[in-house]
C-alpha cells in the first residue's frame, strides 16, 4: 500500500493505493491537480483523455471511501456514497480512510493528490 494525501476546498483526507497496475500508472502522475465533477450524487469523477491499464479491472460493486478507475471512459473515481450499484469494467485502485462526507455538500472541484 502508499500513503496519499488527497485536498479538497482546504480538507485532507488520508488514503492507500493498492499495488495494482492501474494505482502504480495513477501515482507516476502524482502530484496531480484535477478538477473532478460531481456525478450522481455519489462520486468525484475525472476523466483522463488516455487510457489507463487495468487488468484487474471487473464488474463490481464498491465501498463508500473506494478510489477506481472505470475503464470505458478513463474515469479516475471517489466514491462517496453508496447507492448499491454493480458497475462493469471498474478497477479499485485504493481506499479513503478519512470522512468523506464533506463531498456529500461540494459541487464540481479542484482535488490535489499528493
Amino acid at each position: 500500500m502508499t500513503k496519499v494525501t488527497i485536498s479538497i476546498d482546504g480538507n485532507k483526507l488520508d488514503a492507500d493505493f493498492n499495488n495494482s497496475d492501474t494505482a502504480k500508472a495513477l501515482l507516476e502522475k502524482f502530484p496531480l491537480k484535477v478538477t473532478m465533477m460531481n456525478l450522481y450524487s455519489r462520486e468525484m469523477t475525472y476523466r483522463f483523455s488516455e487510457s489507463l491499464p487495468a487488468k484487474k479491472a471487473k464488474t463490481s460493486g464498491y465501498e463508500v471511501g473506494d478510489i477506481g478507475y472505470w475503464k470505458p471512459r478513463h474515469s479516475f473515481v471517489i466514491f462517496y456514497k453508496q447507492t448499491g450499484e454493480v458497475i462493469g469494467d471498474l478497477q479499485i485502485v485504493g481506499h479513503i480512510n478519512s470522512d468523506v462526507s464533506l463531498l456529500n455538500t461540494v459541487g464540481d472541484t479542484e482535488v490535489t493528490f499528493n
